[in-house]
């Protein structure tokens, strides 16, 4: 259902928390038929499935609520579309560890999330994710990430170049920043392995003015037209490659270390457990099979 925006009850959303949560659900829509139209010329008749989620708070009154959306096809072995409107109060121990939030646990976000599992090794798999968050301050973030069980050079390239354009109007070391920062975010410690070939991740862009919200909405919409431009043309690089037995399993095995991370060390996955979010939504970046040797 395209188009289709979670339930907010009991939630009062101001016109700047309103903006951003149309655009997280217009660009839902514009990726999903971008990758539902990959299906059709894999010759697959796969579409997403979307089932809505509402959040209670500790009160049992509403808190808002989401729309989980997943697909299941030929290529696009698993792919999780969710956008999600929310608000309440945090629990006093995690309010500690949110910007604007020690004081008063009181927040409301809204955001868009995207991990992709590919069934061909040599389509990379790829996180998308953006947010806008209110608490005693307000700011974005976002960011994606390329995970490749196989790597290529060309495919990397690409990827980080278009990050690279979509950061270039907003300061000469940008993207260098937030490139950097998703490099030592996106690493398994107790592996010592980085989880993908990197991209960007930026968090805290305040909105604490009228001209400061514009800037950072336009440069969150830019960063998600950017993957929207970039992604499936690399799928269409790979999608038909040959793959054997081999490139599988070591797919799976990559896949292993992909969960380590996001059940470890993602803050994500943290932020929707701790606010009562969609455990289905939440866990919907778990890859559909996976192997530990």
């Amino acid at each position: 259902m395209p188009g289709h925006s979670p339930d907010t009850t009991g939630l009062a959303l101001d016109n700047q928390q309103t903006r951003a949560r149309a655009w997280f659900e217009e660009l839902r829509d514009r990726i999903c038929a971008a990758f539902a139209t990959i299906e059709r010329e894999a010759g697959s008749d796969a579409s997403f499935d979307y089932a809505d989620w509402q959040r209670e708070d500790p009160e049992g009154q509403p808190g808002g609520g989401g729309v989980r959306g997943v697909m299941k096809g030929e290529v696009f072995e698993k792919v999780g579309v969710n956008v999600s409107t929310v608000g309440g109060a945090f629990n006093p121990d995690f309010a500690r560890s949110i910007n604007g939030a020690e004081d008063d646990p009181s927040f409301l976000a809204t955001g868009i999330s995207l991990v992709a599992h590919m069934a061909n090794p040599h389509v990379p798999a790829v996180h998308m994710n953006m947010r806008f968050l209110s608490t005693t301050k307000r700011w974005f973030g976002g960011g994606a990430d390329l995970n490749p069980p196989i790597p290529y050079d060309e495919d990397t390239a690409s990827f980080h170049a278009r990050l690279r354009a979509a950061c270039s109007p907003y300061g000469p070391d940008v993207y260098e920043r937030y490139s950097k920062w998703a490099e030592e975010y996106f690493f398994i410690p107790h592996r010592g392995v980085h989880r993908g070939v990197g991209g960007i991740f930026y968090d805290h862009l305040e909105t604490g003015s009228d001209a400061l919200f514009e800037r950072n909405f336009r440069f969150t919409r830019d960063v998600g037209e950017a993957f929207l431009d970039i992604y499936p043309a690399i799928v269409r690089r790979r999608m038909d490659h040959s793959w054997d037995d081999e490139d599988r399993a070591r797919m799976l095995a990559w896949r292993g270390r992909y969960a380590e991370f996001n059940l470890i060390y993602d803050r994500g996955t943290l932020f929707g457990l701790k606010t009562g979010g969609n455990i289905d939504a939440i866990l919907m970046s778990l890859p559909p099979e996976a192997r530990w040797d």
